[in-house]
């Protein structure tokens, strides 16, 4: 989704999702800055390089490290689900400013969704498949 704001700066969107995060995702022409929730997203991330390694993927594969401000806004789950939506969400918009982008994004594996979610608790278990200890008498 493409909409422009002042007439200057394009804004390209995208969401991703992973575990219990969603994370709404702005690419805007700048200088490579991350931006989550409002904090600088390396002292979000608490300074993490896989998580850090991980938000910028997208970016690397296409070497556009340094065109695009990363504007973010995440909720839900933890660090590690909200990083790889991050990711997702920086891919899809990236679709977006070229569709030529997404053959080599696919190829590194940026515009997967991971489905896995955690699984429900079923009654009679101590968790979902976890069974209460076993007495013979």
């Amino acid at each position: 989704m493409t909409s422009t704001a002042d007439n200057t700066k394009a804004i390209y969107t995208g969401t991703g999702r992973r575990k219990a995060s969603i994370a709404r995702v702005r690419l805007v022409p700048g200088s490579g800055k991350l931006i989550i929730n409002g904090k600088p997203g390396e002292s979000y991330l608490q300074f993490s390089p896989n998580y850090i390694r991980i938000t910028y993927g997208p970016l690397h594969t296409l070497g556009l490290n340094d065109e695009y401000d990363i504007l973010v806004k995440a909720q839900g789950g933890g660090l590690t689900g909200q990083a790889d939506a991050i990711r997702l969400g920086v891919a899809r918009a990236l679709c977006c400013i070229n569709p030529d982008n997404r053959s080599a994004l696919k190829a590194d594996g940026h515009l997967s969704r991971d489905a896995r979610v955690k699984e429900r608790r079923k009654y009679g278990l101590r968790k979902a498949r976890k069974a209460p200890q076993f007495s013979k008498r």
